[in-house]
């Protein structure tokens, strides 16, 4: 049986790319929900975001020999420090 790593690297990054871009535009849906600037209900637009978010973290997963997700979970703990120093106005 074939897993989704046996892909091509290629065919995982652009699916990454896809993915991500359509986790962007969930991302805005949610705030235009949020404000009542479109029919869709917030929690639509959240369940949404929710389902796009874990496609993403698929393509992720299916990377793991390019970038390994201990390594990308270290990288993610430093930037949340970063951003909450920021908000803190330590950065």
């Amino acid at each position: 049986m074939m897993s989704i790593r046996d892909l091509p690297r290629k065919t995982r990054l652009i699916q990454l790319a896809e993915e991500s871009a359509e986790l962007a535009q969930a991302a805005l849906k949610t705030v235009r929900a949020m404000e009542g600037d479109t029919p869709v209900s917030e929690s639509e637009a959240l369940t949404h975001l929710i389902e796009e978010m874990a496609d993403v973290s698929v393509c992720m997963t299916a990377l793991q020999d390019t970038a390994p997700l201990a390594q990308v979970g270290e990288i993610i703990n430093q930037k949340a420090r970063r951003w909450e120093g920021r908000i803190n106005g330590k950065g």
